[in-house]
């Protein structure tokens, strides 16, 4: 199994690549998408900043994740995958099952996030000698967020933010 053998350093660098290629896969038709399904609207600017703002968060905390050995850091990019790829996977896979249509980003969520989230949060658990439980807790706490916007915008028609 790859597991074992698999480090911090390359899946942090691997963030911000999974995270772009998701965005891709999101671009030509999540805006519409959104706007059919959940009000307040989002507009296409909102979509770029809103990315572009998470790009810049994931590329600090992976460059401190892959730089450093201090559990903070991991534990803090651990919440991060959580919030960004973890819950975000979780989310385009029930708007698909829900709607019984394509959601934008389910396949790079379905096939790259959730087993990115999984490997990172096994790694950070066997490298900083922690409870598997307790990094897994970690990161559901971080998409708390993401939980509730998704369950918004899928089961009420409306968004957090």
């Amino acid at each position: 199994m790859a597991l074992p053998r698999a480090t911090l350093r390359p899946l942090a660098i691997l963030l911000p690549l999974v995270f772009a290629l998701h965005v891709l896969e999101e671009s030509p038709g999540f805006v519409t998408w959104f706007n059919l399904h959940a009000d307040p609207d989002i507009t296409d600017g909102l979509f770029l900043s809103v990315n572009a703002t998470a790009f810049a968060i994931t590329v600090i905390i992976a460059a401190i994740a892959a730089g450093t050995r201090d559990r903070i850091a991991a534990l803090v990019a651990t919440a991060w995958v959580g919030f960004l790829m973890l819950a975000n996977a979780i989310f385009h896979l029930v708007a698909t099952l829900e709607f019984g249509s394509f959601t934008p980003g389910v396949i790079t969520g379905t096939l790259l996030y959730l087993p990115l989230s999984v490997v990172f949060i096994a790694v950070v658990a066997r490298k900083y000698r922690l409870a598997p439980a307790v990094v897994m807790g970690v990161a559901l706490l971080g998409g708390i967020p993401m939980y509730i916007d998704g369950w918004l915008i899928v089961f009420r028609g409306t968004r957090l933010f």
